[in-house]
């Protein structure tokens, strides 16, 4: 559920579940990272319809970087297959840490949102950041969320865009990297199928958060969370 919310909050957040999956849920790290990414076609799909009823998504912005990701998640989720589970589990909490750190730095300047995806070079720009997300979506299973937003974002993109285009991205992200998932067996769908039921819970909540309230305070308790959490994964993978 907590997981969940900040998806449908501030789109940073689903990073967290890996670790929770891995710590609580008896699974490896590449179990649990598969597993995780898996969940997040659903929360995607959820979250896609929530906010198209609120008419939040820009489509001019969230379809280049759903065409970046296409083929990057599949080839980052076949790339982590191929990492030992001691140096991934220290790349997701490298990763989750450096999330929460974000998170806590303000947007920056009065003019953060006048990027619509129609200017000179905003196509190239958008289809970038897809390609890096679909990647670092598959190689963490962190979701493309937690790569798309903070980079819509410091290059100039609207934050409830950029959140509206990341639940589309998830949805991408997630079927392209757990194809390669799926070749070997990495995805626990029995696990999958609860904890997906209470993150959509968690979602639903969310998103009428992102609507109603300054998201600043969200940001910072999930920022303290990633900090908190892939510190602990740090010191355990020590």
């Amino acid at each position: 559920m907590v997981v969940g919310l900040f998806i449908g909050a501030v789109g940073v957040g689903g990073v967290l579940l890996i670790p929770f999956l891995a710590m609580f849920g008896g699974l490896g790290i590449h179990a649990a990272a598969a597993t995780a990414l898996f969940t997040f076609l659903f929360t995607g799909l959820f979250g896609t319809w929530l906010f198209a009823r609120r008419g939040s998504i820009r489509w001019r912005l969230t379809a280049p970087v759903c065409i970046g990701a296409v083929v990057f998640g599949y080839l980052g989720s076949a790339a982590a297959a191929r990492i030992p589970p001691h140096a991934l589990a220290v790349t997701i909490a490298v990763i989750i840490v450096a999330a929460g750190v974000y998170v806590f730095v303000p947007p920056r300047g009065p003019l953060r949102g006048a990027r619509d995806g129609q200017g000179r070079g905003d196509l190239p720009i958008l289809t970038a950041i897809g390609a890096a997300s679909g990647f670092g979506s598959g190689l963490s299973g962190a979701g493309g969320p937690l790569f798309s937003v903070p980079l819509m974002v410091i290059v100039g993109f609207a934050p409830l865009g950029a959140v509206g285009a990341s639940q589309v991205l998830q949805i991408i992200a997630s079927v392209s990297g757990s194809l390669a998932a799926l070749q070997d067996g990495r995805i626990d769908f029995a696990l999958a199928a609860w904890v997906t039921g209470f993150e959509l819970i968690g979602v639903a909540a969310g998103v009428r958060l992102a609507h109603a309230v300054s998201p600043n305070a969200l940001r910072r308790v999930a920022g303290a969370l990633c900090v908190a959490v892939g510190a602990l994964m740090l010191v355990r993978a020590a």
